[in-house]
């Protein structure tokens, strides 16, 4: 069942083209992640989805009813303001305690819930956001680089939650990530954008794609062969997903 579905969209902002005649679909259940380079347009088509922008040509289908939990890349949280975990999990709307234990509890972080926000390392904040998006019960899950500042094991385990919550849930997620050879790994469909759709397919066809290696160059064929290794034998790294369990780890992966 397509989800979202764009027809020959172009999205103009300030005189500039940022997206150009992109077809785009996604359907439920679907693992879908767009790479490119910076300023390529991956935001704009993110927001554009979600309803934040309004095409300039073409349209947008979206399933009627179609709930949409979003992961940002950052969210400042003012360190006077306090605010527990589970406090930001009941805004806007109040949620009960029940459904928010149960849902931290699905991105193993339940034992942050009294923690104050500004206290969190970056892995244990992106449970938490990935934790209030979820609470809208999304068919929809879309994650703006979302392990941005995280080590690579941190990375690993993140894309693993996100593919079990894929198989519990029949979530379609639609990911930007500049992490090409975790995303590859993880991805059932990568669309490489560059303004417009350079080319699109599963990992191992873009991967190999001549129009993905001029943005990108050949390097991640190898990196995309070692990650599928360590994915499908547990690397020894599996025990070690502790990396960002207080601010202090933040300054070591920086």
């Amino acid at each position: 069942m397509t989800l979202v579905k764009t027809v020959g969209m172009t999205v103009q902002m300030g005189g500039t083209t940022a997206l150009k005649n992109v077809d785009f679909s996604i359907s439920r259940g679907e693992i879908v992640t767009v790479v490119g380079p910076n300023g390529s347009g991956k935001s704009t088509l993110m927001r554009a989805i979600i309803g934040a922008i309004a095409p300039t040509k073409g349209h947008i289908d979206r399933l009627d009813g179609l709930r949409i939990g979003y992961v940002p890349q950052s969210l400042h949280i003012d360190p006077t303001l306090p605010i527990t975990v589970r406090r930001f999990l009941s805004l806007p709307h109040r949620k009960s305690a029940a459904e928010i234990e149960a849902v931290m509890t699905r991105v193993q972080a339940e034992n942050l819930l009294e923690k104050q926000m500004f206290t969190l390392s970056g892995g244990q904040f992106q449970r938490t956001l990935l934790a209030r998006a979820l609470l809208e019960k999304p068919d929809l899950l879309i994650l703006d680089e979302p392990t941005t500042g995280l080590d690579q094991p941190g990375s690993a385990a993140f894309y693993r939650l996100i593919e079990d919550i894929r198989q519990e849930l029949g979530t379609a997620v639609l990911m930007v990530s500049h992490e090409l050879h975790v995303v590859m790994s993880a991805s059932d469909r990568v669309i490489c954008l560059n303004g417009h759709v350079c080319c699109s397919g599963a990992p191992d066809v873009v991967a190999s794609a001549p129009e993905y290696r001029a943005l990108f160059g050949s390097g991640t064929q190898g990196a995309l062969a070692l990650y599928r290794h360590d994915h499908d034998h547990h690397h020894h790294h599996d025990h070690n997903h502790d990396h960002d369990h207080g601010p202090e780890q933040e300054h070591e992966h920086a």
